[in-house]
């Protein structure tokens, strides 16, 4: 059988809003929008420059509230490129294309679809290749589908596309929970995998990988997304790529402010951490949430009104200043000493230090229960308050902590 190379990608989300940005004005409105569109043009690019056999496409090509058909359209005229190209496409509907009506009616052309009522096989017997999938028939799918995807084609490389939370392996949304030794155990050579939006190669032998989403869309999807470029000869996998696609990155830099001594040492780190960031990320702009910790004499200003300026403040003069936006500041400093003080509040910090090491299981009430409740009816499944709204009881704590030494940092 002839060697060649196929691309798997995930989670396109297409014209999905980008969310946390709302709040910096100088944020890209128009970069924004078009973001997944980009990236997916990126995706289409790669293809064609690769010269790819086909491409996989594991479920949610478009999000669960899309409403305009020309969501649709842009989709299938990049579709039409790959087709020009003859490079075939091969696609599964995940739960956000299953949960909307229009998305479920839409013919995809140029695109291979497996149907949901059952699993089902195409081949490609130029390539020596068996692709075995099957889409969902709703948003909600409890079973392990892979249970029942056929036995392997003797003699084929057997590819098994499937949209999956992977039991184990990620906090995801619960659809069509699998486990990793099942997925073995079926004698496929690689799992294209969809709907973990974080990049994961849960085995290499055989290959099981989620390639994550094209592009990330808020907080939560941090780091660099593309798509998984796979290398085939001699019927095995030879080399399974990440390539980079997406437009906008977002990021986590953390700012470590212990013993600096005042607020112009602080700001110093500050800048320095955000111009690394840049650096990292360059050439494609930063969405970042930049947390303060540390033990500092700076706390009282830093807790102050006015911190997201100030900050703000020093990016000017960075290097690629223009590609930087705040999604959110956060404050996790603590004045010096305060809790070795011998008077009550030295005791009261004392006692709230002890809390946060062990804290007790029932500290919260039925507090986790209640807001889980108010946010399934609020906000989107995908959104990452679901996956841990309970909280970390530590963290609550030590927030507490710190709000209540800074609120007496000042009277002390």
């Amino acid at each position: 059988m002839p060697d060649f190379r196929f691309l798997h990608a995930a989670d396109l989300h297409l014209d999905s809003p980008l969310r946390g940005l709302e709040s910096d004005t100088t944020a890209p409105v128009e970069l924004i929008r078009g973001a997944t569109r980009v990236a997916l043009g990126r995706m289409v690019d790669l293809a064609i420059e690769e010269k790819v056999a086909f491409v996989l496409i594991a479920g949610d090509i478009y999000d669960g509230d899309w409403l305009d058909f020309g969501t649709g359209l842009f989709f299938s005229n990049q579709m039409r490129r790959l087709a020009q190209a003859e490079i075939p496409i091969f696609a599964i509907r995940g739960n956000h294309d299953a949960a909307n009506r229009m998305t479920r009616s839409l013919r995809m052309p140029h695109v291979t679809v497996f149907e949901h009522n059952h699993a089902h096989t195409h081949r490609l017997d130029s390539l020596g290749v068996a692709i075995h999938g099957q889409s969902f028939a709703d948003q909600a799918v409890p079973d392990d589908l892979s249970k029942d995807y056929p036995r392997p084609i003797d003699g084929l490389f057997n590819i098994g596309l499937l949209h999956t939370s992977a039991e184990g392996y990620a906090a995801h949304a619960r659809y069509a929970p699998c486990d990793i030794q099942g997925l073995k155990s079926r004698g496929y050579d690689y799992w294209a995998l969809g709907h973990v939006h974080e990049r994961q190669e849960l085995s290499q032998d055989p290959w099981i990988v989620f390639p994550g989403n094209l592009q990330g869309r808020h907080i939560g999807e941090t780091g660099p997304k593309g798509a998984s470029l796979v290398t085939v000869a001699g019927n095995r996998v030879q080399l399974v790529e990440h390539r980079v696609l997406d437009v906008l990155r977002w990021t986590h830099i953390d700012v470590d402010l212990d013993g600096a001594p005042d607020e112009a040492e602080a700001m110093i780190r500050v800048q320095s951490a955000l111009e690394a960031a840049l650096q990292e990320a360059e050439p494609r702009p930063l969405a970042a949430r930049v947390t303060l910790s540390g033990m500092t004499t700076a706390h009282a200003l830093l807790a102050a009104e006015g911190l997201r300026d100030k900050i703000l403040n020093e990016t000017h003069g960075i290097p690629g200043e223009h590609r930087l936006w705040l999604e959110a500041v956060k404050l996790r400093t603590r004045p010096p000493a305060l809790s070795a003080r011998p008077d009550n509040l030295g005791r009261l910090l004392t006692e709230i230090d002890a809390i946060a090491a062990a804290p007790p299981s029932d500290l919260l009430g039925d507090w986790p229960s209640v807001l889980h409740a108010k946010l399934r009816e609020a906000l989107p499944e995908d959104h990452p308050l679901h996956a841990g709204v309970t909280g970390d009881l530590t963290a609550i704590v030590e927030q507490a902590r710190r709000r209540l030494e800074a609120a007496l940092a000042d009277h002390t």
